[in-house]
């Protein structure tokens, strides 16, 4: 009769884990507010900015090309000393003097063989690009911090699961102890149902660790350097209606329009290699002035001389240069083609893919409920049943195996659905 005090010693003795009021507070995003956080903090949204505005100066400096380059020059000089003279064998003195020179002038290019005129169509399609990849960069953040809070949400979901697991295994060993005490169980039990609660002990200590390393992921994805609990929402967002998704959407993808953008920037480098080919013609006019005064006390006596001057000019040949950089041009033009093609195919199997994955998500959803309804139910008729001698300790750990079972698999499929909606957010960029 020693035996069952044993066992409650030992269930005594057992690390109880640590609780939710003995964690240290921690601080709490909704979801909203962490991808707000992630698209200010992330590396890879900072440089898809960065981009874009690299991208917009070279808009402007293209756009500058067409107007003329302004200068201005000017220097100060004093002169002074002793000169030998050889003809009459005498050194002579020189009175010190100062001479000021200024100068303005603009030179505009007249004809360049159109390398303008493609030099603005590449920096116009790299600016679509830059900005399609802010887009597309923004959806992928966006998708990375989701999965990070709701990796967060799913694994402390899985903690109150085997807590419940715990707690059900911890129960049963206390029945079990009490029937031996009665006389109406075996020793047998009460070690089976010890092993049970040893083992639910240490599924739970698994997922606390795993807990606190989701958290710590989603922390470091919005740039906290601390534990951050994911908040969940009450509400299990809707299943989106992609009947008309396809058709609508794949040419309007950030990653398509990235990669067309990209290849019509590529297309207008062949016409700026072409533009080689071409004469170049440009004019300049310019002013300068000189005198022996500070031009700021006075400028009477300066003498001033402009010029207006025409230039052209034509490479006839530059051993095979030009040759070599229009086919570097139509090389990666045809090359950047081909990808956009392929990024147009690639985003159209994706598109099939996620709303599969979507659908078939959703359908788990109440597959997974009704399994917990089930495996709940069952439980406690194999309760009662074990309470009363009519069923054995292995039919009740197996219906408490089947429970735990059911609702890991419950806060699997939502977590799957979500990040299924979000995958499917980030491939059509924009919010469903």
């Amino acid at each position: 009769m020693r035996w069952p005090f044993a066992v409650l010693l030992a269930l005594a003795a057992f690390p109880r884990g640590r609780l939710a009021s003995q964690q240290p507070a921690q601080k709490e995003v909704t979801l909203n507010e962490a991808v707000e956080r992630a698209l200010q903090v992330q590396p890879a949204m900072v440089q898809a900015r960065g981009d874009q505005r690299s991208a917009g100066a070279a808009m402007r400096s293209s756009l500058g090309s067409y107007l003329p380059t302004v200068s201005a020059s000017g220097s100060s000089q004093r002169i002074g000393g002793t000169r030998f003279n050889s003809s009459t064998n005498q050194t002579l003195t020189l009175p010190a003097s100062t001479a000021f020179n200024g100068g303005l002038s603009a030179s505009l290019v007249l004809f360049d063989g159109f390398s303008r005129l493609a030099d603005m169509r590449s920096s116009h399609a790299s600016q679509d690009a830059a900005e399609a990849g802010v887009v597309n960069q923004r959806f992928q953040v966006t998708l990375q911090t989701k999965q990070a809070f709701y990796n967060a949400l799913a694994t402390e979901d899985l903690v109150r699961v085997a807590a419940a697991q715990v707690r059900r295994a911890e129960q049963q060993l206390r029945i079990s102890v009490d029937k031996l005490h009665a006389g109406s169980a075996t020793r047998s039990d009460s070690l089976r149902s010890l092993v049970d609660y040893g083992n639910s002990r240490i599924v739970l200590l698994q997922a606390q660790a795993n807990l606190e390393t989701a958290q710590a992921n989603l922390g470091r994805q919005i740039g906290v350097d601390a534990l951050v609990r994911a908040v969940p929402d009450s509400v299990l967002p809707p299943l989106p209606d992609t009947t008309d998704l396809r058709q609508s959407v794949i040419a309007n993808t950030p990653q398509v329009q990235q990669a067309d953008a990209q290849a019509r920037a590529l297309g207008a480098q062949v016409g700026i290699s072409r533009a080689q080919y071409w004469p170049t013609f440009s004019v300049s006019v310019g002013n300068s002035y000189s005198g022996s005064v500070a031009p700021w006390t006075s400028t009477d006596g300066y003498s001033s001389g402009w010029r207006v001057i025409f230039s052209g000019q034509w490479n006839l040949f530059n051993g095979f240069s030009r040759e070599k950089q229009l086919t570097s041009a139509v090389v990666a033009r045809d090359e950047a083609q081909a990808r956009a093609a392929d990024t147009r195919r690639q985003v159209s199997a994706q598109l099939t893919q996620e709303i599969a994955a979507l659908a078939t998500a959703f359908e788990k959803i109440s597959i997974a409920e009704t399994n917990v309804a089930a495996a709940t139910e069952d439980l406690r008729v194999q309760n009662e049943r074990y309470r009363v001698g009519a069923a054995t300790i292995l039919d009740l750990l197996t219906s408490q195996t089947a429970l735990t079972t059911a609702e890991q698999n419950l806060v699997q499929v939502r977590f799957d659905y979500l990040i299924a909606r979000a995958q499917l957010e980030a491939v059509v960029g924009r919010t469903l």
